[in-house]
């Protein structure tokens, strides 16, 4: 499995896939942490704590998404990182050939598929804390302001939420690419399921508002009982999507202070905050509490996806060609 590591590990790093993902990654980082020092004094008041995570949370008015404009990109790329990292992971290997051939040699199969798994993950989260560090570096040349040790501690818990997060669509993707025998197939299939998980029912909260309001409906007559429960079916319903489960994450981990504000995001995270608007971000110790069911959740899920893709790739029969 070493030997499988360091191999696809290596023509990850000198692929031209991989400097394409790497410059979009830069050039998103740049270009999210110029939009927050735009807008940085609008939101810091003498009082506010964590100025330095403000860089990672503020936002403009004429933002169109729930998120602010760092977590947006950053919650946008990292599935397609992990999708590029895993759609061809094995079909490629199988339509070439180089799959009976290394199965001839005194190799396992599980090495092979854990090896490849291994060694995308390891590009993963190469690539997110390089996004991260380049922010929070041009972020201390911006503002000045170093952060303290417990923002250093909530940057690094995003960080490894985002690296899970990036693992389930890389497992994914590796579930595809023993599914389907043509690459093409299984990026289509991969980025299809992306888009309505993460636009449909996450960027823009389509199927759960339909949902919700088909099951209690509300209007401006309504009490604050059934709005309550429609709030609450929205939020059962959007959270099937790992997107949902990450933005919620990274909204309390980072301690954004306009949870309250009336967006999707904030309704669905009623029921876990308490309601109202979060005057002052929570301790460290809650916020990781707080987090912990979604974090749980996302690695749940990549671990069914790469149960699925274990099982499939060791029972599967493969042939020479």
């Amino acid at each position: 499995m070493r030997a499988i590591f360091r191999k696809e590990l290596a023509d990850h790093f000198t692929s031209k896939r991989f400097i394409i993902l790497f410059v979009l990654v830069f050039l998103a980082a740049i270009f999210a942490i110029y939009i927050a020092f735009q807008n940085i004094r609008s939101v810091v008041t003498p009082t506010t704590e964590f100025v330095f995570l403000k860089l990672f949370t503020t936002s403009v008015k004429e933002w169109p998404f729930l998120l602010p404009p760092f977590l947006f990109f950053i919650s946008l790329f990292i599935p397609i990182i992990g999708i590029a990292l895993g759609f061809d992971a094995i079909n490629s290997e199988r339509a070439s050939g180089n799959l009976s051939r290394l199965l001839s040699q005194p190799i396992y199969r599980d090495s092979v598929i854990n090896g490849k798994f291994l060694a995308g993950l390891a590009v993963l989260s190469i690539m997110i804390a390089s996004m991260i560090a380049i922010a929070a570096g041009l972020g201390l040349r911006m503002i000045g302001v170093p952060p303290n040790s417990e923002e250093v501690l909530r940057l690094i818990v995003f960080a490894l939420i985002s690296i899970i997060y990036g693992a389930f669509w890389m497992a994914l993707a590796v579930l595809f690419s023993i599914l389907f025998k043509s690459a093409a197939t299984s990026m289509l299939a991969s980025i299809a399921l992306w888009v309505f998980l993460f636009f449909f029912m996450s960027v823009f909260p389509i199927i759960p508002v339909a949902i919700a309001n088909a099951s209690v409906p509300i209007d401006q007559n309504s009490s604050l009982e059934m709005i309550s429960k429609n709030i609450e079916i929205q939020g059962i319903i959007g959270r099937i999507s790992p997107s949902t489960l990450y933005g919620e994450a990274v909204a309390a981990i980072l301690s954004i202070p306009e949870v309250g504000s009336p967006s999707f995001l904030a309704l669905m995270m009623i029921s876990t905050l308490a309601a109202g608007r979060m005057l002052s971000p929570l301790p460290f110790s809650q916020s990781l509490l707080l987090v912990w069911p979604q974090l749980v959740s996302i690695i749940a899920l990549a671990a069914i996806c790469f149960a699925i893709s274990y099982i499939r790739f060791m029972r599967e029969e493969i042939r020479s060609i």
